[in-house]
């Protein structure tokens, strides 16, 4: 089951990746952690090799379309590093109930915000 369950989710989490711009996270750490039973440790490093693949497809199908923003991407990619590596050392120092926690509070925080953008303003594209 591990497997299958494995390549399933690879599919379904690369497609909503390159629909709506999310993996790592948002997606790869809860499925990782509740669909194949992982610590959350465990989903979140596991996530971070899972997300490669994906962000480089995803950047160059999006890059085709003129939507991709190279020089902020890089940045943000490049800074961001050192915030990983900081960040590992501390999920390896804490535990596992408080990254679950916390987790779960980033996806509320970042799922209110989306919604709230969602319901305040108009969708162009409809006008």
């Amino acid at each position: 089951m591990t497997e299958v369950g494995a390549i399933l989710l690879g599919f379904a989490a690369g497609a909503v990746g390159g629909m709506l711009g999310v993996g790592g996270g948002i997606l790869f750490v809860p499925a990782l952690s509740l669909v194949l039973g992982q610590s959350h440790l465990d989903a979140e490093a596991t996530s971070l090799l899972a997300i490669i693949p994906v962000a480089v497809v995803g950047a160059l199908r999006q890059h085709g379309y003129g939507n991709v923003r190279w020089g902020d991407g890089l940045a943000i990619g490049v800074l961001s590093a050192g915030g990983a590596v900081l960040g590992a050392v501390i999920a390896n120092s804490i535990s596992e109930r408080a990254l679950e926690v916390g987790f779960a509070c980033l996806v509320l925080v970042v799922a209110a915000q989306l919604a709230w953008r969602a319901l305040q303003s108009p969708d162009p594209s409809r006008t």
